[in-house]
């Protein structure tokens, strides 16, 4: 998929405040699935009978926990097996009649994302379906539904959006080209929930430097700053050696801590792997470098996984759009720009919207 095609973020926010239609795809990938979104509280009977006659999927209303709360919605199911959090779905308590229709679902939409909402506007069940995003949007969890809630907020209306997932003319899921595609023929600008991270994590100062010390290793002495990821609630470091040049380009890892690599040092013996003490080692050697280590915990799962196959080959690096993002405003902070990377190749070599380059890809011996 070619990511120049897509709008600046600007652009899409201030078609959401004037009511418009835009389409969010998942990444730039050709696997993208996406959807049409529009901000809740500006939903035309014209916007829901889009999404039923072109997008053809459910629609569904992004809302925040907050206005779950506030509007009294219990989930949809006693248990979460399913991916999405759904409540019980609604309907406008007056103003409509069958409540199937269009117009009847798009003033539903408007009376539960209406600022002074309360739970007597609304009766169960309907033909509206909210789908609650996480706390903190995109940047807990890069979904649809948090997508749909964060846009329509840094558009300057309520944190709710209606939104439909795109199938083809057979009923399958569109992907990649063909969400592109779609957006030209209907005239709607795109954003992909990967840029709207992006676009999060450089405009709200996610991250706080808290505190900068030093720490003798047996590599040198490392300059060590700590950063606060407000969201989380987690702490972040960085470990840097020397003065990175943004000019030039740095011998730089990023990595969260696992236990079978960074603590008991073995790994998959098909596919050695840069641990914590290689890495700082080979820094060290080069007398210059910037290690990031994520505070981005395994889960009992993962670590279970690692242990039972400790020969299995180890997959290319593949940290969550999140991760990633908070990797590379650590590294910007720090004065790096242009990255020799201490990793396996990994499909990408410009770090969109940060002004990041990865020059080379450094594996281990």
């Amino acid at each position: 998929m070619n990511a120049t095609l897509l709008p600046p973020m600007q652009d899409v926010l201030a078609a959401l405040a004037a009511g418009q239609r835009v389409v969010v795809l998942e990444d730039e990938t050709d696997e993208a699935l996406g959807c049409v979104l529009v901000a809740a509280e500006r939903a035309t009977e014209g916007d829901v009978n889009f999404m039923a006659a072109e997008a053809r999927g459910l629609v569904c209303m992004a809302i925040t926990e907050a206005r779950r709360q506030r509007l009294q919605l219990p989930p949809m199911a006693a248990n979460h097996r399913q991916r999405e959090r759904y409540t019980v779905s609604i309907e406008a308590a007056s103003g409509v009649s069958t409540g199937i229709s269009a117009a009847d679902r798009a003033l539903t939409l408007r009376v539960a994302a209406a600022r002074l909402a309360q739970p007597a506007d609304l009766v169960q069940p309907g033909h509206i379906f909210p789908v609650v995003a996480q706390p903190d949007g995109v940047l807990r969890r890069a979904g649809f539904a948090e997508a749909c809630s964060d846009l329509p907020s840094l558009a300057g209306c309520v944190a709710s959006g209606a939104y439909a997932m795109l199938l083809d003319d057979a009923g399958d899921l569109l992907r990649g080209p063909a969400l592109l595609a779609f957006a030209q023929r209907h005239g709607l600008p795109a954003v992909s929930i990967s840029g709207l991270i992006h676009h999060r994590l450089l405009t709200e100062g996610a991250l706080r430097r808290t505190r900068t010390t030093e720490l003798d290793t047996p590599y040198g002495r490392f300059t060590v700053h700590a950063y606060h990821d407000v969201p989380v609630d987690a702490l972040h470091l960085a470990l840097v050696l020397g003065q990175p040049d943004p000019a030039e380009a740095v011998l730089t890892r990023v990595q969260t801590v696992e236990m079978q690599r960074d603590v008991l040092g073995f790994g998959a013996p098909l596919l050695p792997a840069w641990n914590l003490e290689r890495s700082l080692a080979r820094i060290g050697a080069e007398g210059c470098g910037v290690l990031v280590l994520l505070d981005e915990r395994e889960s009992p799962q993962q670590r279970l996984e690692r242990l039972a196959a400790p020969s299995a080959a180890t997959p290319a690096p593949a940290f969550a759009q999140r991760a990633l993002g908070v990797g590379a405003q650590i590294l910007r902070d720090v004065g790096a720009r242009k990255l020799r990377l201490l990793s396996h190749p990994v499909p990408y070599r410009t770090v969109a919207g940060f002004e990041l380059e990865v020059t080379e890809f450094v594996p281990p011996a």
